[in-house]
C-alpha cells in the first residue's frame, strides 16, 4: 500500500523522485523518503507528509541522476522517522524500498542478529535489505544474484527497488503479489508503483510480473525470474493523459472525480453501446460468453465499495439473466473453504487491480478450476493479468482514496454485462433489452442534473455536519446504495454511520433513532417504494430527521422529510447510478466542513495490496 518511484537517467533525479511521491502520496502518506547516491549513499527520510520530506530538504544540495523514494503507509513499526524508507544495509552500501508485507521477518531477523546484525527500525524492510547483504557476502555472489537468492527464502508479498553505492547508475527491482511498472524513456528509466509518476516523462512502460527481479541502468532493461531464467519484456503504450492526474482547478481529487463521473460513465459506455442499433458489446467477454451464458452460478469478490457494486450486480443479474449470485468479500473468501463447483463463473471487481485480498481470492478459485472474469480500472494491473477475460471500466484514474467515479463505473460494466448475458440466453424481451440501452446512454447527463445541485447538498451537509452518527437505509437495488453512503461518510468524515435494509431498522437499529440522529433515505419511485414511505413514518414517529433522496416531483415524501434530494427518473435497474452520487457529494461536504483531509484520510490508502 506504499508508494515507490526511482530513477536512473541524464535528469537530475531529485525533482523526478519528489514530484513522484506527491503523485503516489494516495498509497500511504504516513512518512516519505529518498535515497540517492551523491558523493556515497546518502539517505533523507522524514514522517508527515511529502512536504515535509521536502521542507526538510531545502536548501540542501542533492544532486544525482539515480535514486529511489518511498512514501509509507505503516504495517511494522509506527510512522516515524526510523521506520520510514529507504532502509540501510548494516554496512550503509545499500538501501531499499519495499510495498508489501514480509511474513517471515521475524524469523529472519533472528537468524541475522545471530551473526551480528544491528536494526535500526520496527520495519521487515529492513531486515529484508540486511538478509540481501548477508547473502551476498556469505555467497560471495553479485548484488543481482544475492536478490534473486534471498528472494527465493522469503515469504510474503513485495515490490523493492535496490540502490548500492557499488553500482552507481544501477537499480535493482522486483516484485511479487505488489506492482511495479518500468518507464521506459531515451537514456532514462523510471521505476512505481502505478504509471502517475511516469507519464510526464514517456508513456512506453513494462509491467514487471510476479516473481521477476529487473536491473535497470538509463540504457537497459534486463529481467529474470527468481529461477534465473531471462525474459523478454513486453512495452506497453499508456493511453493516459497527464491532465487526468491533476486537479484541474478543483479543491480535492474527490470532488473532481465526483464531477467527472457524466464523462467516466460514458467512458464505460462508449463503443460498447448502440441503442438506435440495439447493440450491446463487451469485447473481453466474447470468448468466454458461452461460460457465463451456461454458469449454474455466479460469484462476486470485491472489497469495500467494489464489493457493494457487486452486490447491485446480484440483483441485476439475478432479475435479468436469471443466474444465481453470491456476493463475497474477498478478503473473507479463501479463509473459509469455500464450495466451488464445475460450471461456476467468479467476477472480481478492483478499481486498482492489485488488491491483495482479490488477488489471493481469484487464484484460489483458480485452482478450483473456476473462470475468472474481472473488472478493472487500471490497464495492465495484477488482476486483469490473473483472470481468463473480463472489461475494464475505463473511468480514468482515480486518485481520491474515497472511491466515487469507479463505483458507478464499475455498476455500469456490470450491468452491461448481465444484460449481454440475459440477451444471449434468451430471459430479457427485446423491448426491454432496447428500453435498457436507451436509459444507459441518458446515464450521463442525468448525473450531470444531480451534480447541478451541488450547492443544496453543501446546505444539507452545513446542517448536519456535526452530527456523531448517521443512518443510511434503501431497499432492493438501493440496499447497496445505503451501504455505500455510509462507507463513504465514515472513510472521509470520521463520523460513524451504517448502512441498512429499511425493513431490518426495525429489527434493532430503531432503538438507536432519536432527535439528534440524521437518517438518510434512498426513497424513488420502484417497487418497493410504499414500503419504503412506511419506513420513513416509523422514523418521523420516534423525532428521527430524515433526509430522502427521492425521484423528481415526488410530491409525497417531501411533506414527509426535512430534506429532500430529486434525482431523474430512470429504469429501477439504474437507478443507484443516480441514488449514490448526491450520498457522495453529503459525504465531501461534511468531510470539507469538518476541517478532514478528504483525499487522505487518516488510515487508509487507496490500493489494498497487503492482506
Amino acid at each position: 500500500m506504499c508508494g515507490i518511484v526511482a530513477y536512473t537517467g541524464h535528469r537530475e533525479a531529485y525533482p523526478v523522485l519528489l514530484k513522484g511521491l506527491k503523485r503516489l502520496e494516495y498509497r500511504g502518506y504516513d512518512s516519505a523518503g529518498i535515497a540517492l547516491l551523491n558523493g556515497g549513499l546518502n539517505v533523507y527520510k522524514k514522517k508527515g507528509k511529502v512536504t515535509d520530506l521536502e521542507t526538510s530538504l531545502k536548501d540542501q544540495h542533492l544532486h544525482s541522476t539515480v535514486g529511489i523514494g518511498h512514501t509509507r503507509w505503516a504495517t511494522h513499526g509506527q510512522p516515524n522517522d526510523v521506520n520510514a524508507h529507504p532502509h540501510y544495509s548494516g554496512s550503509g552500501r545499500i538501501a531499499i524500498i519495499h510495498n508489501g508485507i514480509i511474513e517471515n521477518y521475524s524469523a529472519l531477523k533472528q537468524e541475522l542478529s545471530n551473526k551480528g546484525h544491528r536494526f535500526l527500525s520496527e520495519t521487515d524492510s529492513e531486515v529484508l535489505v540486511h538478509f540481501i547483504e548477508d547473502v551476498q557476502t556469505h555467497s560471495n555472489c553479485s548484488l543481482e544474484e544475492a536478490i534473486r537468492l534471498a528472494l527465493q527464502q522469503v515469504v510474503g508479498a513485495y515490490a523493492i527497488v535496490v540502490i548500492s553505492k557499488d553500482h552507481p547508475d544501477t537499480l535493482f527491482a522486483a516484485r511479487k503479489g505488489s506492482p511495479l511498472v518500468i518507464g521506459v524513456g531515451k537514456g532514462e528509466h523510471f521505476l512505481a508503483s502505478d504509471a502517475t509518476p511516469i507519464i510526464e516523462y514517456t508513456n512506453d512502460v513494462i509491467y514487471l510480473d510476479d516473481l521477476e527481479i529487473a536491473v535497470i541502468t538509463r540504457e537497459s532493461v534486463n529481467i529474470k525470474n527468481l529461477e534465473d531464467v531471462r525474459t523478454t519484456p513486453y512495452i506497453h503504450t499508456l493511453e493516459l493523459e497527464l491532465e487526468a492526474i491533476e486537479k484541474g482547478g478543483y479543491d480535492h481529487f474527490m470532488l473532481k472525480e465526483i464531477f467527472e463521473q457524466p464523462r467516466s460513465v460514458g467512458d464505460s459506455m462508449r463503443g460498447r453501446i448502440n441503442s438506435a442499433k440495439g447493440h450491446l458489446l463487451l469485447g473481453g467477454l466474447r470468448d468466454y460468453l458461452n461460460k457465463l451464458v451456461n454458469a449454474k452460478r455466479v460469484v462476486i469478490l470485491g472489497c469495500g465499495t467494489s464489493w457493494h457494486a457487486g452486490l447491485v450486480a446480484e440483483y441485476v443479474f439475478e432479475e435479468f439473466a436469471r443466474i444465481p449470485v453470491e456476493v463475497e468479500y474477498a478478503s473473507e473468501f479463501r479463509y473459509r473453504n469455500p464450495i466451488i463447483n464445475e460450471g461456476d463463473v467468479v467476477i472480481a471487481i478492483s478499481q486498482s487491480g492489485e488488491t491483495a485480498d482479490t488477488l489471493a481470492a481469484i487464484e484460489l478459485a483458480k485452482s478450483k478450476g473456476a473462470i475468472i472474469f474481472g473488472v478493472c480500472n487500471v490497464v495492465g494491473s495484477s488482476i486483469p493479468r490473473a483472470t481468463h477475460a473480463g472489461a475494464y471500466t475505463h473511468a480514468g484514474p482515480e486518485i481520491g482514496v474515497a472511491s466515487t467515479k469507479a463505483f458507478t463505473a464499475q455498476v455500469t460494466v456490470l450491468t452491461m454485462m448481465a444484460i449481454i448475458v440475459a440477451k444471449a440466453k434468451g430471459t430479457i424481451t427485446e423491448s426491454l433489452y432496447r428500453e435498457l440501452l436507451v436509459e444507459m446512454e441518458s446515464i450521463p447527463a442525468k448525473i450531470q442534473k444531480i451534480l447541478d445541485k451541488h450547492a443544496q447538498i453543501e446546505y444539507i451537509a452545513d446542517v448536519f455536519k456535526d452530527a456523531r452518527n448517521f443512518l443510511f437505509l434503501g431497499r432492493g437495488y438501493n440496499f447497496p446504495v445505503a451501504l455505500e453512503g455510509a462507507l463513504k461518510l465514515k472513510e472521509i468524515s470520521y463520523i460513524h454511520a451504517e448502512g441498512y435494509p429499511a425493513a431490518e431498522m426495525k429489527h434493532g437499529p430503531i432503538a438507536l433513532i432519536d432527535e439528534e440522529m440524521p437518517v438518510v433515505f434512498i426513497a424513488t419511485k420502484d417497487s418497493s417504494y410504499e414500503k419504503v414511505v412506511s419506513n420513513i413514518q416509523e422514523v418521523r414517529a420516534r423525532k428521527g430527521r430524515v433526509l430522502a433522496v427521492v425521484t423528481e416531483n415526488d410530491g409525497l415524501i417531501e411533506s414527509m422529510a426535512e430534506f429532500v434530494i430529486e434525482i431523474p427518473h430512470t429504469h429501477e435497474t439504474l437507478v443507484p447510478l443516480l441514488s449514490v452520487v448526491p450520498l457522495q457529494l453529503l459525504a465531501y461536504h461534511i468531510a470539507v466542513m469538518r476541517g478532514c483531509n478528504v483525499d487522505q484520510p487518516r488510515n487508509l490508502a487507496k490500493s489494498v495490496t497487503v492482506e
